[in-house]
This record gives C-alpha cells, sequence and structure tokens, in this order.
C-alpha cells in the first residue's frame, strides 16, 4: 500500500494554465478546443496562452480533412457559412483514386464517406460477390450513392440544408493558412485564448523533470501547468527537450519527399472536384484538391524510385503547364512518429507528434482526435495527469498503428509493375503483420466490425471494404454460403441504391453551384 508521502511524488495543485507552443492549425484547433471546453473567456480557474514564433513559417499543404471537422467547428462555436466563406471551402465526400491497380486510364476507385447500404444489418459485400456483382460493376458505385455524385461534381447538399446537415456525408477541402488565421482571430476574440508572438529561447525544468517555464526572447519567463507542443517537424519540447525518441516506418511507407503548386482554375466557371482526386505515379501518387478559387497540386515520392527532375516533369505533365511559372514547395516527409505523445506535463500534437503521408487526410484528423481527448480529459490536478498521459499514449500509439495498417494497404493491392516502387511495395518484408492476419481473414469473408476490437478506431470496416473490392480484390465465399439466406435483403438495397443515385443526382446543385450561393446568401443555421 502506498504512502501519502508516495501518493503526492508529484504536486496536488491544478491545472489552471495551458500554454501551446507553435500556431498554425495544430496549435489553435488545440488551444480553441481546449479553451472552449472549459469556457476560459469566462472560467478564471483556466488560462489557455498560445506563443508563435514571428519567424518560423507554417507547413501549409495539409488541405484535406474528414467529416469529423463538422463537429470540431461546431464544438468551436464556428459558422459553417463563416468558414467557407473566408478559408476558401469546398466540399470533400471522399477520394477517387486513379491509376493505382493497373496504371491504366479507366483504372480508378472511389473510398467515399458515405457507409455502404444497409451497413450493420447484413453483408452487402458478400452478395455483391455472390451475386455475380464484381466482375461487371463498381463496388462502391453499387453499394453507396456517392460516387455517382462525385462523378458529376455534386454538391452534398442545397442551399436549403441547415448548416453542418448533410444530404450525403462530407468533409472540407480548405486553404490552410487562411483556416490558421481564422482559427487565430476566432480563438482570441470569442474563445478567450491568450496570444503571445515570441521565440521560446529555453526551457526551464522542475526538480520532477515536469517543464516550469519557457524562458521567451521578449515576454521574459512564460509559466504553465501543461504544456502542447505544437512546434511542428522541430518537436521543440517532446522531441528536442525530452528526448522522446521518433519511430520511423519508411520501411512501410516509402514515401519521403512531396513537390506542392497551386493551380488557379482556367475561368470562374470550371467545375470544383467534390472529392480528392489521387492519381498513382511511378514512384507514388499525385493529390489534386479543389478549392473555391485554386486547385491546390502535389506529387508525393519516394526518392530512392524517382529523381527530384523526374518528378518534377512528372508534376508538370499532369498540370499540363510547365513549373517555372509555379512556386514549387519542396517538402520532406519524414514518415513515422514519435514513441510517446506525452511525457510529464508536456503533450505532441500535430506533426510534432509525427507525420505520414497525406494519401487519407490523416494528419489534420489526429490533430482533432488529440485536441478533443485533451480537452475532455484535461487533468484537473497534475496528480491525476500522468493517469491520462498513460490512456493518451494508448490511445494514440493504436491510431497510428491503424493509420499506417491502412495506407499500406493501398499499395500492397495494386498490380503495377512500371517501377520498383510499386513491386517492392508489395513484398512480404513491408507488411505490418497486423495487416497480413487482417489480409488472410478477408481472403474468406469482408471486412467486417469484429475486426476492429478497439473503441478508438480511425477507419471503420467499411473504409477497408471500399479500398479492397475498389481495388479488384475478390473474397471467396465458398465456405460460408450457408450464411448467405437472404438475398432478397440484397436485391432490395442494390436496387435502393438506385433509386438514391436518381434521386441525388436530380436534386443536388453542383458543387460550385452551391458554394457560390454560400457566398452570395449563406446557410441556415441550425
Amino acid at each position: 500500500m502506498k504512502t501519502n508521502t508516495q501518493a503526492n511524488h508529484h504536486t496536488t495543485n491544478a491545472i489552471n494554465t495551458v500554454v501551446v507552443v507553435g500556431g498554425g492549425i495544430a496549435g489553435w484547433l488545440t488551444a480553441g478546443r481546449i479553451a472552449a471546453k472549459h469556457k476560459a473567456a469566462d472560467n478564471k480557474n483556466i488560462n489557455v496562452v498560445l506563443i508563435e514564433s514571428p519567424t518560423v513559417p507554417a507547413i501549409g499543404v495539409g488541405e484535406g480533412t474528414w467529416p469529423t471537422m463538422r463537429s470540431t467547428l461546431i464544438a468551436l462555436g464556428i459558422s459553417e457559412t463563416d468558414f467557407i466563406r473566408e478559408c476558401d471551402a469546398s466540399f470533400k465526400q471522399g477520394a477517387k483514386f486513379a491509376k493505382w491497380v493497373d496504371g491504366t486510364e479507366n483504372d480508378f476507385y472511389y473510398h467515399p464517406l458515405v457507409l455502404p447500404q444497409g451497413f450493420g444489418k447484413d453483408d452487402l459485400a458478400a452478395y455483391w460477390h455472390t451475386l455475380n456483382r464484381a466482375d461487371k460493376s463498381s463496388f462502391s458505385n453499387d453499394v453507396c450513392f456517392q460516387e455517382a455524385i462525385c462523378e458529376q461534381h455534386l454538391a452534398p447538399k442545397t442551399i436549403r440544408t441547415p448548416e453542418f446537415s448533410a444530404v450525403a456525408n462530407y468533409a472540407y477541402h480548405l486553404d490552410s493558412g487562411k483556416f490558421a488565421v481564422f482559427l487565430q482571430k476566432h480563438c482570441c476574440d470569442k474563445l478567450g485564448v491568450q496570444h503571445i508572438v515570441d521565440d521560446v529561447i529555453a526551457v526551464n525544468s522542475k526538480e520532477n523533470n515536469d517543464i516550469a517555464s519557457l524562458s521567451t526572447q521578449q515576454h521574459g519567463a512564460l509559466h504553465g501547468d501543461l504544456f502542447v507542443d505544437c512546434t511542428g517537424f522541430t518537436s521543440l519540447l517532446l522531441g528536442q527537450h525530452f528526448q522522446v525518441p521518433f519511430k520511423p516506418c519508411d520501411d512501410v511507407l516509402f514515401i519521403d519527399t512531396a513537390l506542392a503548386v497551386q493551380v488557379p482554375y482556367e475561368n470562374e466557371n470550371t467545375a470544383i472536384a467534390s472529392h480528392t482526386i489521387s492519381t498513382g505515379q511511378e514512384a507514388g501518387w499525385i493529390w489534386d484538391i479543389g478549392l473555391q478559387h485554386r486547385r491546390g497540386v502535389g506529387y508525393v515520392y519516394a526518392s530512392k524510385y524517382s529523381s527530384e527532375q523526374q518528378a518534377r516533369e512528372v508534376l508538370a505533365q499532369y498540370i499540363g503547364q510547365p513549373l517555372d511559372s509555379h512556386n514549387v514547395r519542396k517538402i520532406p516527409i519524414k514518415s513515422g512518429h514519435r514513441t510517446k505523445f506525452w511525457q510529464n506535463n508536456c503533450v505532441a500534437v500535430g506533426l510534432s507528434a509525427g507525420f505520414l503521408e497525406p494519401l487519407e487526410a490523416s494528419a489534420l484528423v489526429l490533430v482533432e482526435l488529440s485536441a478533443e481527448m485533451i480537452s475532455e480529459q484535461l487533468p484537473v490536478t497534475r496528480e491525476v495527469m500522468d493517469v491520462v498521459a498513460k490512456r493518451f499514449n494508448e490511445t494514440f500509439l493504436y491510431r497510428w498503428d491503424r493509420i499506417i495498417d491502412f495506407l499500406k494497404l493501398h499499395y500492397i493491392l495494386s498490380k503495377r509493375t512500371d517501377n520498383a516502387f510499386w513491386t517492392d511495395n508489395r513484398h512480404p518484408d513491408t507488411i505490418p503483420e497486423s495487416l497480413q492476419d487482417l489480409m488472410r481473414l478477408w481472403q474468406h469473408r469482408s471486412p467486417a466490425d469484429y475486426d476492429f476490437t478497439s473503441n478508438n478506431e480511425v477507419f471503420p470496416a467499411a473504409s477497408y471494404q471500399y479500398v479492397l473490392y475498389g481495388m479488384g480484390f475478390k473474397s471467396d465465399y465458398r465456405h460460408l454460403q450457408h450464411q448467405l439466406n437472404n438475398p432478397a435483403f440484397a436485391t432490395e438495397q442494390f436496387a435502393k441504391n438506385k433509386h438514391m443515385i436518381n434521386q441525388a443526382t436530380s436534386s443536388l446543385p453542383t458543387n460550385r453551384e452551391l458554394l457560390n450561393k454560400i457566398r452570395q446568401y449563406g446557410l441556415a443555421t441550425i
């Protein structure tokens, strides 16, 4: 049994001041979630301070989100109309993967944001296989109405649909630089976050190795009870000060470089894609994200398999223009994450915690999930902080591993042979054992919720179905025929989906039409 002295090894001082180090989306989202949840604007017991350097530029290419961003904006008290107007935001309804299977012109599949018809009631994927639809049609188009919406550049709702409500589930594409500025103003004006622009020149420790304060260039010592490291790849607190190791995963995910450009539309009526477009290339893939006034395009590739000059030529060919007239940003990608994310009284969020290639827009969702958990479980006193830290570390180590598995899934199903990049990605030595185990299960049935036992899953079973069957994988149901005893249900769901496609494509406006109306009239508030 612990003595009182042992139990009170850490001081029982209340957590009153949270210091977020670093701005950008990660810093402001985290500061905002904590301030909103704990009413920092009115609560004298909670102070949220964000300090950012005047000289460190933001990375600024994370332009794709998940549907979770809608809940995040609601939690922050942000108007969807204001967000769309101020952040050049557009609607995202999933991802289209082109040239990932065999590299031909007609090679594409979708990972939409709407669940398959009847998901949770019966396994429609099983009937899709056994009714011989797999050889004739697209899985996502057979089980979900969203692919058809995306193919016609349609919006996920109409101007009459209230803020954050949907006809089809959606996320956003956004200008990350404008979003960070928008969040900063909202957090300072509405949520009571204190903003300090200064450079941190030293980290000062307590006897128990907690951070006591930060020495700054202009503002002296900045004291806090909890410090949030949002300093990007620098990882000033968690990486440099606490020396928490970085665990690379470049043996699984080979991408290590990005070339990013901004491409204007041909004219103001050019269609805006309502999905992220990811097009496979010889040594990686190109993202294409449509905002209101421009596209964000970038080639992420593995330098082991392509020179920078080759990559520039591939990117120029994709956008149909020489790169000379564009400001091309070269961004190194170090795939991996810290071995823990919360050490003592410091927790890392965003790039300071880790980074993976932006194939499924996991960067911003990890920021959202981290900010949400910190705000929901903010320790009341220092003595309970280690319990929260332990749970946080377990949760996010699990989430990072599952995201790595899911990203790798896209590569191991490819049949491309035009570059060793693709064939090496399929080598068993590069595939995590956890993913190999799942692939063995799915040889005989489709991904199901029971395959994922944690309540901290990032991707649902439906996401795995969309990628597996979109890329031509076939599950063999010969041994499970006795379970497929409801073909009438399946036929009904396929027919219902076809009806929903007809209904949606005849009633929804285009992405651009809706965005123009929102800029002019705004959406109805909830």
